[in-house]
This record gives C-alpha cells, structure tokens and sequence, in this order.
C-alpha cells in the first residue's frame, strides 16, 4: 500500500508542498558545497535557458567548453512550466512549495532534480544505492489560507531562536520574502501581495509577512495538518 501522499492529483495550475528525505533519514547535505549544489540544480531549471546563446557560442568553443555548452543544452528545464514560491533545505530532507502550469509538470520536475542530486551525492561521496526515501511526497494546497500558512511552516523550519534572537541557519526563500536577496527563480509575489493589502481576515489581522513568520501562531498547526506530509 502506497505511504502517505505518495499518490498525487496532479492540476493544472495547481499549488503543491512537495517533500522528500534521505533513506532512513540520513544526511542528505553533509556540507555547505551540498546546498549550494542543491539550490544551483533548482536554478537552471528555473530560469528561462538562452539555448540560441548557447548554440551561437558552439561555434567558438575549445573542445572542453563544448562538451559543457552540450550538457547544458541537454538539460531539462521547467521554466515555462514551474513556479517555485517557497522552498527551505534541512540536513536530511528538503521542502518545496510550488504550482505548476500543466498537469505533469511536477512529476518531471522532481523526479529529475531527485535523480540529477543523488548522482552528484553518490559520486562526491563514493556510495552507491538510493539517496532518497522512497517517492517524493506531495499533497494539494487547496485555499489561500493553507497556502500563506504553509510558507510560513516552510520558513519558520530555517528559524531558531539564538541569544533571543531568530536567526537562518538553514538555507531557504525567506530571504527573497524579506527583500535581503532577490533568487529570480523564486516567485514570493503572490504571498507578498496578499500582505500588501490584508486587513481584517482569518489571518488574524496580521498586515506583515516577517510578522506573520515569526510571531507565534498556535491554531495554524490545524490549518495546514493535512499538508505536512511526515
């Protein structure tokens, strides 16, 4: 019998909190360089490939360079197909908040950024077999307000408390929600406008994002209970 929500609906324009872990909940990030490659993978399939650059440049190349310039052309992108509105990576699993524009795009997505990770973890770190647990997991966001209270439970996993003050040890997007770096492949526009303009509502009158993050929200655990996916 398949885990919990490891069968999907899959949408057309549909919102979705996407997970997965390491096998037996191991590490799946053992240093810095891992998310960065990590996050570097999320970048080229999420910003619009110049692929008329890459073949005029073709013509130039040293045999070296073309040999990077075909694997590049070669890549999958989602560009045109997935939005990426939150996403935070823990040491031994990773959270993403995404909407796709046709009904098989997530499918592609993830199985090919999962497959593309465990090839560069396998390799760096001389093992062999899955580096994932199972299928990847997601389940539909259904309204907004699972939406804004799932971000903030994706955000808020990156957050502690440190000499009373909250810190980012973990990357995520909520930077780009902060205005402190702006990851272009990162689509926090649709959150961020509700904020803009929110007066009284099931959010509890809450007109900030960073408030909304930080703050201590005890009912949203009921909110978003059928999202989580552990």
């Amino acid at each position: 019998m398949p885990g919990k929500n490891e069968i999907k609906v899959y949408l057309e324009n549909g919102v979705y909190h996407l997970f997965n872990r390491g096998v037996e909940k191991r590490l799946i990030f053992l240093e810095t360089i891992d998310y960065s490659v990590f996050l570097a993978y999320l970048k080229s399939y999420l910003l619009p490939q110049d692929k008329d650059n890459l073949r005029n440049m073709l013509t130039s190349a040293s045999y070296k360079e073309k040999d990077k310039i075909l694997k590049l052309l070669r890549l999958n992108n989602y560009y045109k197909n997935i939005d990426l509105i939150a996403y935070c990576l823990m040491p031994n699993h990773f959270h993403l908040l995404v909407k796709q524009k046709s009904a098989d795009s997530i499918n592609k997505f993830i199985k090919s950024l999962c497959t593309r990770y465990a090839m560069y973890f396998n390799k760096k770190y001389k093992r062999v077999g899955p580096l994932f647990q199972g299928n990847y997991k997601g389940v539909l966001v259904q309204d907004n307000e699972q939406l804004f209270y799932l971000s903030r439970y994706i955000h808020h996993q990156a957050l502690y408390f440190q000499d009373k003050k909250l810190i980012s040890p973990q990357p995520s997007s909520y930077p780009n929600y902060l205005g402190n770096i702006s990851q272009k492949w990162v689509k926090p526009e649709e959150i961020l406008s509700f904020f803009k303009t929110a007066r009284r509502t099931s959010l509890k009158d809450i007109l900030f994002y960073q408030s909304f993050v930080e703050n201590n929200h005890e009912d949203y655990q009921e909110t978003i209970a059928k999202l989580l996916l552990d």
